[in-house]
């Protein structure tokens, strides 16, 4: 499991504890959260995710340390696109910024779930074939390149092939129906048994953008270190911030629009990084850092100073 048992009940305890308190003390009752609570609470889970990797940093060792932070870094941006996504999916559905935040929570269980399955079969899969890492940097660059010469043009998210499945083929009622995931039908004047709302179908849209950008992410931590247990922690830090940062994302992702350009670069020099190593050139985890953090900081700032004239919401 690449970490020894106890170490892992650290992690799983700090993530149900952070969990339990959103769920259970921050959001009770389903409201709207504002900007400024979004902007607050993602502070909070960004600073959560830096004091663990500080941990790991002094339990683990530097090399560790500066691996998860790197991760957890190319994790955080490859999210903003999905925010993007997700924003298109709640529009979409006419979901309320109200019931907004209980559909990102329970996507958050389904995506520590499922990633815990594609790590878990990822190092299996580089435990037994290492040449797979030369595979995941291929993909890395060629997604890097497609996402340098990709138009602009916002996704048709109700054209979708899958949007158009689930539509399809889920017994739903076309309202929403509070914050219910499902209801009786018979109490809806319908046949029997159970029916889903359009909450259920937002969180299954939910669920299939992260699956998709996991394809993405996960391939990137792999090649930055094949710890299971970096890997793992990185990716779940990382996205469990996403959550209270999406609020304040869905307002402003149109002033990071050449964040994307960095993050492309970020991936293919991640790839690149892949073919030294079985060249026998080894690039320092400090370097690797120090790189990708630059990057990523001059994509945000060159975006900000881009769209500088652009008003910011106000609440």
């Amino acid at each position: 499991m690449g970490s020894e048992l106890w170490i892992w009940g650290v992690f799983l305890g700090v993530v149900l504890a952070l969990l339990a308190f959103d769920l259970g003390f921050l959001n009770k009752k389903d409201s709207e959260i504002s900007i400024r609570k979004s902007l607050k609470l993602s502070a909070f889970y960004i600073s959560a995710g830096l004091l663990f990797g500080v941990w790991i940093w002094s339990f683990k060792g530097p090399q560790a340390g500066m691996d998860y932070f790197t991760g957890f870094l190319v994790e955080k941006s490859l999210s903003m696109d999905n925010v993007f996504i997700i924003s298109l999916i709640f529009t979409s559905l006419a979901i309320p910024r109200a019931l907004q935040h209980r559909v990102l929570f329970w996507g958050i269980l389904g995506a520590i779930i499922m990633r815990a399955v594609m790590i878990g079969l990822g190092a299996a899969l580089v435990h037994q074939f290492s040449w797979i890492l030369l595979v995941f940097g291929a993909f890395l660059i060629i997604t890097g390149i497609k996402m340098l010469v990709a138009n602009d043009e916002d996704p048709d998210i109700e054209n979708n092939r899958m949007f158009k499945f689930f539509k399809r083929h889920l017994r739903m009622v076309p309202t929403l129906q509070g914050n219910h995931f499902f209801v009786r039908g018979e109490t809806l004047g319908r046949k029997a048994g159970w029916w889903a709302t359009p909450l259920f179908l937002a969180l299954v849209m939910v669920e299939a953008a992260d699956l998709v950008f996991a394809v993405d992410s996960i391939p990137a931590i792999f090649a930055i270190t094949q710890d299971p247990f970096i890997v793992y922690t990185s990716n779940i830090f990382a996205i469990l911030g996403l959550r209270a940062l999406y609020f304040a994302l869905a307002a402003m992702v149109h002033r990071f629009h050449y964040l994307k350009y960095a993050l492309a670069v970020v991936l293919v020099f991640i790839g690149c990084k892949i073919g030294l190593v079985y060249m026998n050139v080894k690039i320092p985890s400090v370097l690797s850092l120090t790189v990708t953090f630059g990057l990523l900081l001059a994509g945000v700032l060159y975006s900000l100073y881009k769209t500088r004239g652009e008003p910011l919401p106000e609440n």
